[in-house]
């Protein structure tokens, strides 16, 4: 790497940085997912119900450095900037010059890979461990030094531990080698040393899982009954177009790269990945942004295969290679207010674009904000109203208080902003159902979400509303806080009994779904 390409690297790290950091507005909180990722730090295990075990060591880190907005935001540009290196790598591998880089940098950064890398979510460590397994692969194609394919299965096994979806790529690695002119890779005894490495770091959360009866499956399951079942297959397709915008045209030209282009032949196995990847999430209605991981690959490639194609002296050619990366760039710049809505406080109101490529949510209805905004309001205000009704619980009888939410987000964001000011909060929802307290007494429950149902008024005197979420943009408006008070002694035995019966159901639906 020469020190012009030093100088743009570090340019492009620069500005996606800046970007990162200023895409949200102050008025936004945390997401809701963030709340729950931050709080499994303070319950190490092997393996949660909601992701795999790595981002809650993440979290520990992220706790030991203060735990503020900083870092929690830190992590997932981090790992956004380190895949725009991995694909500026590839761009040298593949003899690409300066223009292909910058290219590729500009996409990249006006691309869904900015929204990606906004939130602290396991995704953005995804899409840079699918980004690694194909430069290794490449790298072995060039090389067949037999080391790469010992660091393929670490890579891997990382991403298993990080988020399950990297065995779609998997799945569809195998047969794209096998119908390839690699074939030959199965052959080679440092692959399945490769394969060992992989299931030696996978093999911790394997365990957990088997010890809890595969909850994954579970919620794989649920994940297709409640959210899947609202995304159209035609749908997915068009978001793949509207993820790059313009951009498009440089992903797409390494399809037609690796057909046309001689010296793409031998990687003609990641075109037919990008096939077999997309089948696979069409097949199964898939969110749209699973599949964003197979694409800073392609943006190398395409952008080397536009380099090559505007190869020359004419002063129209000249001018197209310029403009043409500013056009590149001008739609994100242009729409940055609509696709990253920084002001929460006004109506968020559609572009040019359908309102529903925006503010469609999981449940399949149109919005004034899109989801991920909206999960980002009202938890601040939730977490001092229930600081506010935890205050009302005279200080002797706080020891005996329980503050139970209808979901994680709730009990997250409540752990997170209130803190040290109020009892852990708890769920039925997501993994809080495995971190409940022990409370052998219990006097005073604050109820967070919907008004108490008949299952905690039996075992109460009575309740008080003590306030509600007011933010009419938040996902959770309207949710209340209520302060339930003359709490039967039977009721923590209750509670226990729920809890129970909550984690066993997870094995119970499991079974019912093998059958």
């Amino acid at each position: 790497m020469n020190k012009t390409s030093y100088f743009y690297l570090f340019l492009f790290l620069s500005l996606k940085l800046v970007v990162h950091y200023n895409m949200i507005g102050s008025g936004y909180d945390l997401h809701r997912d963030e709340f729950l990722h931050l709080d499994q730090a303070n319950h190490l295990a092997a393996g949660y119900l909601s992701v795999p075990p790595f981002t809650a060591f993440l979290s520990l880190l992220i706790k030991w450095l203060g735990g503020g907005v900083f870092w929690v935001r830190f992590f997932p540009a981090l790992f956004g900037a380190l895949t725009m290196v991995v694909i500026w790598k590839l761009i040298e591998l593949l003899k690409g010059g300066p223009y292909a880089q910058i290219i590729a940098a500009f996409v990249f950064i006006s691309s869904a890979m900015s929204r990606l890398n906004m939130l602290y979510q396991p995704n953005s460590f995804d899409v840079l461990c699918w980004t690694l397994t194909f430069y290794l692969l490449i790298r072995y194609v060039m090389e067949e030094k037999p080391g790469l394919l010992l660091w393929l299965g670490v890579v891997i096994g990382m991403g298993f531990l990080n988020k399950y979806n990297i065995l779609f790529l998997v799945m569809a690695l195998i047969p794209a080698l096998l119908f390839s002119s690699h074939r030959k890779i199965f052959l080679n005894k440092y692959l399945y040393g490769g394969v060992l490495i992989a299931l030696l770091l996978a093999l911790p959360n394997v365990i957990w899982q088997f010890r809890n009866g595969f909850p994954v499956i579970h919620h794989m399951k649920e994940l297709a009954a409640t959210q899947l079942v609202n995304v159209e297959r035609s749908g997915f397709i068009k978001e793949q177009l509207l993820f790059f915008l313009l951009g498009t045209v440089v992903w797409a030209a390494a399809l037609v790269g690796f057909i046309r282009h001689l010296p793409f032949k031998p990687y003609r196995f990641v075109g037919l990945t990008f096939l077999f990847v997309m089948a696979l999430f069409i097949y199964m209605q898939a969110k749209a942004y699973y599949a964003l991981g197979i694409y800073p690959v392609l943006i190398a490639f395409g952008s080397v295969y536009w380099e090559r194609v505007l190869d020359g002296e004419s002063k129209r050619l000249y001018w197209f290679r310029r403009v043409g990366t500013w056009l590149i760039f001008l739609p994100f710049f242009l729409l940055y207010d609509i696709l990253f809505p920084v002001k929460p406080a006004r109506i968020w109101t559609p572009g040019p674009f359908p309102r529903e490529a925006f503010a469609k949510w999981e449940d399949g209805k149109e919005h004034s904000l899109p989801q991920d905004f909206a999960d980002m309001l009202g938890w601040r205000e939730l977490a001092g109203l229930a600081v506010k009704a935890y205050e009302q619980v005279p200080v002797a009888e706080r020891r005996n208080t329980l503050i139970l939410c209808d979901n994680y987000g709730q009990a997250g964001a409540i752990n997170y902003y209130a803190g040290k000011k109020v009892s852990q909060a708890v769920s039925f929802s997501a993994d809080y159902v495995n971190w409940f307290p022990k409370m052998d007494s219990l006097h005073y429950l604050i109820v967070v979400g919907k008004e108490p149902g008949e299952y905690v008024r039996k075992y109460a005197s009575g309740y008080t509303k003590t306030g509600q979420i007011s933010d009419t943009l938040a996902r959770e408006y309207g949710a209340g806080v209520y302060l339930v008070q003359g709490i039967s002694p039977v009721f923590p035995k209750k509670l226990k009994q729920w809890q129970k019966e909550e984690q066993d159901s997870y094995k119970a639906r499991i079974y019912a779904i093998s059958q």
